[in-house]
């Protein structure tokens, strides 16, 4: 697993794109584990900063549970539609996954704080009319691949 400075120092323009596609909304998805093991989705706010990439959430929330339980989670930023009259104006999506650890306590913030540690990023844009998909890897480093 990597910390995001990790992923910013194997390759500072994969990190720039993705940081930027999350930063364009605050709100992102979260997927977590229930106790039972099925998925669970939510909205949270991430956070890039000093090399570290973040997130919280209310005191006692579910999603919070989950990862004090399984700290397992996928991370992806806003994905919205392409103009209308520019299929190809796509800017694409992000994905984080990894494991999540809390810093800190909730008394002393008033919110849970989140950690990640990362297993894999992945970025999807359109490059003139052909999808591409980036993803970096701890060990495996960037792999890129097209699609039509």
């Amino acid at each position: 697993m990597a910390r995001w400075e990790e992923v910013v120092r194997a390759d500072p323009g994969f990190a720039a794109s993705v940081q930027e596609v999350f930063d364009r909304y605050k709100h992102k998805t979260i997927a977590t584990l229930r106790r039972d093991g099925s998925p669970r989705i939510s909205g949270i706010e991430a956070d890039f900063k000093d090399g570290e990439l973040t997130f919280g959430s209310m005191p006692r929330a579910t999603k919070a549970r989950d990862l004090q339980r399984d700290g397992r989670f996928a991370l992806h930023s806003a994905s919205v539609d392409p103009p209308e009259d520019d299929p190809n104006g796509w800017v694409g999506d992000a994905k984080i996954a990894g494991r999540a650890t809390e810093i800190g306590t909730v008394e002393e913030r008033g919110f849970h704080l989140f950690r990640a540690d990362i297993d894999e990023v992945v970025r999807v844009e359109v490059v003139g009319n052909r999808l591409r998909i980036r993803l970096w890897r701890p060990k495996g480093g960037l792999q890129e691949w097209f699609r039509d």
